[in-house]
């Protein structure tokens, strides 16, 4: 069912119908049930995109790029209608090279959507095109239906190959348009959005090919400017100008350098001097020289209070001279 039947709604059924004669009831088997008028139609479109749109069929993330030079297109639509001769028209047109494969399928009735996503899904499967084109004529939405089945949306998405909608007029939308890669007003439209202008795309190549013929003549002209400035440059011209001029550079840097470091060995004496001074100034031997002595017992320990020393004790005595022994009386 293209529809959710429910309590109360209007619907047309086709089937038989039958008696049962004992109890005089009617019975009626049904073969088909579509919904009655078309507000029940938009009904169904409505719960079916809101469902889909739920999947992610919609995500404008799920989009591709359509190819900017295609090397076939194919067209899925009515080989009777006039989508098919609109699109050959406007490809004739613009790129009358261009590859067209035609797979005819009904656009409307029963048959439609199995039609219609048995070629997209061999499509798919061969990749025999770079992108196709689903379409047809306009008309109302019964007319459209075919392509508001759920086999046909689901369908467009699945396709490995880049799809472009050109269902019915301007103001028609169906869910192939939100499903498929691109959307186009109309059959005529989609044929423009499929294939560049072939003689925009000459005159393109026409001007690259004049860039590419004359390249070579520019480098050269680059190059042989860029070799006279080379000449004139006075390093190649005086040759030993350069050493002469390094030689100087070099002789200059070593005065330098010898500065320096005669700056730091004089800064290093200095250093070294008033560390002796002050190593001197500490040294008990310059306390000696300056008129002091040190006075040590007989097993060599220093005497710093004369009351350690007893009577008749023997020590010793060292000055900056020399030392002696003495006494203790």
């Amino acid at each position: 069912l293209r529809f959710t039947p429910e309590n109360g709604m209007g619907v047309t059924v086709y089937g038989s119908i039958s008696v049962y004669e004992r109890d005089g009831v009617y019975q009626l088997y049904a073969r088909k049930i579509v919904p009655d008028g078309i507000g029940a139609l938009y009904a169904a479109y409505e719960e079916l995109k809101v469902k889909l749109q739920a999947e992610g069929l919609f995500e404008q993330s799920r989009k591709r790029k359509i190819p900017e030079l295609p090397n076939c297109i194919g067209v899925v639509t009515s080989e009777t209608g006039a989508v098919i001769r609109d699109i050959q028209n406007v490809i004739s047109r613009r790129f009358p090279m261009m590859n067209l494969k035609l797979f005819h399928v009904s656009v409307q009735g029963e048959n439609a959507t199995p039609e219609i996503t048995r070629a997209l899904k061999y499509i798919s499967n061969t990749k025999c095109c770079d992108v196709v084109i689903v379409g047809r004529g306009g008309g109302s939405i019964e007319d459209l239906w075919a392509f508001n089945e759920e086999a046909t949306v689901r369908a467009v998405a699945e396709c490995s190959v880049p799809v472009i909608s050109a269902v019915g007029h301007e103001t028609d939308y169906t869910l192939t348009d939100f499903a498929a890669d691109l959307r186009a007003p109309t059959p005529s439209a989609a044929a423009e959005l499929a294939v560049p202008v072939f003689s925009e795309l000459a005159e393109k190549i026409a001007e690259y090919s004049k860039k590419i013929a004359v390249m070579p003549l520019t480098n050269c002209k680059i190059k042989q400017m860029e070799l006279d400035r080379l000449k004139q440059a006075r390093c190649l011209a005086e040759p030993l100008f350069r050493v002469e001029d390094e030689k100087l550079r070099l002789n200059m840097d070593e005065i330098r350098l010898r500065d320096i470091m005669n700056m730091r060995i004089t800064s290093y004496e200095q250093q070294i001097k008033m560390l002796n001074g002050h190593i001197e100034a500490l040294n008990p031997t310059g306390v000696l020289k300056r008129g002091y002595s040190i006075v040590y017992k007989e097993n060599g320990k220093i005497v710093s209070n004369a009351e350690s020393v007893e009577k008749g004790e023997k020590i010793k005595i060292k000055t900056g001279q020399g030392e002696f022994t003495a006494e203790r009386v």
